[in-house]
């Protein structure tokens, strides 16, 4: 049966965003036993990175940062805490907001977590500047897609 012209388009191996979800599982097989060796998953890495780049954030200038929702955010900030890695008070000039803190040894574990990007870059098997070339890239794709899924919802 000959192919038609609606049907050539759907090759998985052709589709950008399988590319990007695959690699995403990638990274996570890479990451799983670093990460395990923190105690943390990576979500929980990843609000401890940020707050290891600032301190002493509102759960709602994390959520933006990190793009996840209160919803999502709030459970691991809970978890960080029942860890002792984290702090959650609310704030004294506004009490509708919550301010994140690093606890002592939340940012102890800095220090160990600092092998983690030269660990990475090793998988990756790229260059300084090829990773920085892809990452930019990326960002770049994230951004349109963004900027086009909000012009199509009027957001």
């Amino acid at each position: 049966m000959p192919k038609t012209k609606s049907l050539d388009g759907l090759k998985l191996d052709d589709f950008l965003c399988f590319a990007v979800y695959a690699a995403g599982h990638a990274f996570n097989r890479v990451y799983k036993p670093l990460l395990d060796d923190l105690g943390l998953t990576y979500p929980q890495y990843l609000v401890m990175t940020a707050l290891w780049e600032k301190d002493d954030q509102t759960v709602g200038d994390l959520g933006d940062q990190l793009s996840l929702e209160y919803s999502t955010l709030t459970p691991l900030l809970k978890r960080l805490e029942g860890l002792g890695l984290v702090s959650r008070r609310r704030d004294l000039a506004d009490e509708r907001q919550v301010r994140v803190r690093l606890t002592a040894q939340g940012a102890a574990l800095q220090q160990r977590a600092s092998r983690l990007p030269s660990c990475i870059q090793e998988a990756s098997g790229l260059s300084d500047a090829e990773l920085e070339s892809l990452k930019d890239d990326i960002v770049r794709l994230r951004e349109s897609l963004e900027r086009y899924a909000a012009s199509q919802t009027g957001g």
